[in-house]
């Protein structure tokens, strides 16, 4: 089998003249160029002129693309993320060419378009046999058309009323300072990616969808993350009799735990013993896939699962809307040797420090000489002098069944949650970081109360904030003297500047296309 190539300058007659003479030479039957013999005889201008084996290859095709979510049609329905000269853009391109069945592709690549052109331009080298056996090689171009189409996805977004699934996510407590933390979450995951549209509601937020696959994805992704209780329920929309084909829409109902950190508790007796007998009367630690309780009397720490906790569901007694501010007027640091231990008492945190501590109603102080002597897990963080809140567990009044049930010697009289270091107004203004949303803030004072609460847990504790992306605030200048200290010489806890990430904005030269905010996966500093 002989092989010609069509990409070859051809001056057949001095090739001949400067070859073997033991090689054997023929006249080309249309033109009598001599040439070497080959099996159709002729030379490749003539062959040139008589076969085209890219005859059958269209030489301009059309792809469809959809400008909202910059995705490409692959027929018959099913839309592709594919960036411009990647892989997946060529493989697409290829196929939209039939004819390249009946030659062999031997190479493809891109050719440099304009980027707003909306043409895609590839050139293709092929193999083609002819008749008698000879085998062509011949390079073309072909030129792709870039049309706008908005994809069915799309459409169903820009209807706005159109959704097949809702995912309801809501916490029905005081405070909410679990939700504000799972909004976090999904964003840091973007878990929030396919839905159709996200509306805030009283209590929480609504998600929407277009398939039952990413709703069930979504709630899979909270029963993960925070301890939830989902329900689910499915509405007949349409019915056809003659294929039996039925139309619903569902909705999952997903209720978070109405738990939040630092909020108190009063634990069921056999709780209590399922957990390492620990304190009626204990604080919630944190709240992540599971409900972390500490006992402030004894510093004995226990993890409460989702599953575990809606078999006997219990509510907070206190939430930190009620934190009275005391005044630390003595403190006594208890040793290990000088603990009590009891049979069955759990795991013991290495985090707090047991004390014994005396205080005084910051609204009391110089009036009241007698001071109130309680325990708490926060010797090590609490000396004389210091602010701390808690709850005043003498003077409050709880309506809770299991409450009532409690001796007086059970229940102390101020509970101890965490330490104040200043003021809300003077952190707020000094925070120079802020968060991303999925939705507007709510406008109620009691959502904003909370929601700085949130702001200033993620301050105080390190561990809790590495599952959140932080984001510098351009609206607020840094100190002149900023470093990682941020030029502050008090002792608040922050967010350091090596923490925080850039919130990539870019701005169009179109006045009319507004500003951009890109989510990337790992923002830069």
């Amino acid at each position: 089998m002989e092989y010609v190539d069509f990409t070859a300058a051809g001056n057949a007659g001095a090739s001949a003249s400067t070859s073997n003479s033991q090689t054997t030479m023929v006249l080309c039957c249309e033109c009598g160029v001599v040439i070497q013999p080959n099996p159709s005889n002729m030379c490749v201008t003539c062959l040139r002129n008589h076969v085209d084996i890219t005859e059958g290859i269209p030489k301009q095709a059309v792809l469809h693309f959809c400008r909202n979510c910059e995705r490409y049609l692959q027929p018959p329905g099913e839309w592709i993320q594919a960036a411009l000269e990647s892989r997946e853009l060529l493989a697409l391109c290829l196929k939209k060419l039939k004819g390249l069945k009946d030659v062999k592709l031997v190479d493809a690549g891109f050719v440099w378009t304009e980027a707003h052109s909306k043409r895609i331009k590839l050139k293709l080298t092929v193999h083609g046999e002819v008749s008698g056996g000879t085998v062509l090689q011949q390079v073309f171009i072909v030129e792709f058309t870039v049309q706008n189409q908005m994809c069915d996805d799309c459409h169903r977004t820009e209807a706005k009323d159109f959704w097949r699934c809702m995912v309801q996510v809501r916490q029905r407590a005081e405070n909410k300072k679990t939700f504000y933390y799972l909004e976090q979450l999904i964003l840091k995951h973007k878990a929030h990616e396919n839905t159709l549209g996200i509306k805030p509601m009283h209590g929480g937020l609504d998600f929407y969808y277009a398939s039952e696959n990413h709703a069930r994805k979504m709630v899979d992704f909270l029963q993960t993350m925070v301890p939830v209780k989902v329900t689910s329920s499915k509405r007949l929309i349409s019915h056809d009799i003659h294929s039996n084909n039925f139309n619903y829409k569902y909705t999952w109902s997903v209720e978070i735990a109405p738990l939040s950190k630092d909020s108190a508790v009063c634990l069921p007796k056999k709780l209590r013993q399922q957990l390492g007998n620990l304190s009626p009367i204990s604080l919630v630690h944190k709240v992540t896939s599971g409900i972390h309780l500490i006992d402030p009397l004894t510093a004995q720490i226990a993890e409460l699962s989702g599953q575990v906790f809606y078999r006997a569901p219990f509510e907070a007694i206190c939430n930190p809307k009620q934190l009275v501010e005391y005044v630390v007027m003595d403190v006594e640091i208890i040793m290990d040797k000088d603990r009590k231990y009891y049979p069955g008492q759990g795991q013991l945190s290495f985090r707090h420090v047991l004390c014994d501590i005396w205080v005084v109603r910051a609204c009391e102080l110089g009036i009241n000489d007698n001071p109130i002597h309680t325990r708490s897990h926060l010797g090590h963080i609490l000396k004389v002098g210091d602010s701390a809140l808690g709850y005043n567990l003498g003077e409050a009044n709880i309506n809770n069944p299991e409450y009532d049930k409690l001796n007086a010697e059970q229940i102390p009289d101020v509970v101890l949650v965490r330490k104040c270091y200043t003021d809300r107004n003077t952190r707020s203004n000094q925070r120079l970081w802020k968060l991303r949303h999925l939705a507007d803030e709510a406008t109620d004072e009691r959502s904003k109360h909370d929601y700085h609460e949130f702001l200033e847990d993620l301050e105080e504790d390190p561990d809790y904030r590495k599952q959140v992306y932080i984001y510098r605030d351009t609206k607020k200048q840094l100190p002149v003297d900023g470093g990682d200290t941020l030029g502050f010489n008090d002792n608040v806890p922050r967010v350091t500047l090596a923490e925080m990430l850039e919130d990539l904005t870019l701005e169009c030269a179109d006045d009319e296309m507004g500003d951009i905010e890109e989510n990337a996966d790992e923002p830069q500093l």
